[in-house]
């Protein structure tokens, strides 16, 4: 793979991680804490439970997408 193919699918990937350290920050601390007392019992769920819910389910969604750039830059693992 060339350079600029390489950044470009490094740029990609840390695209998508940073999407969805946004949407686990904003699930475990912001509806856990800065928004748990509008929020009323869910933002208890999430500062105890969702929080980690949300984590997993992020997991799956990064290897789904990392699969799919892995296919498109032809660099997956069959």
């Amino acid at each position: 793979m060339d350079k600029a193919r390489l950044a470009e699918y490094w740029r990609r990937n840390v695209g998508i991680m940073r999407n969805l350290l946004v949407i686990w920050f904003l699930a475990s601390y912001g509806a856990g804490i800065l928004f748990a007392p509008g929020l009323g019992k869910i933002g208890f769920w999430f500062a105890q439970q969702g929080s980690i819910y949300v984590f997993v389910v992020l997991i799956w969604v990064y290897v789904a997408q990392m699969n799919k750039l892995d296919q498109e830059f032809e660099v997956a693992e069959d």
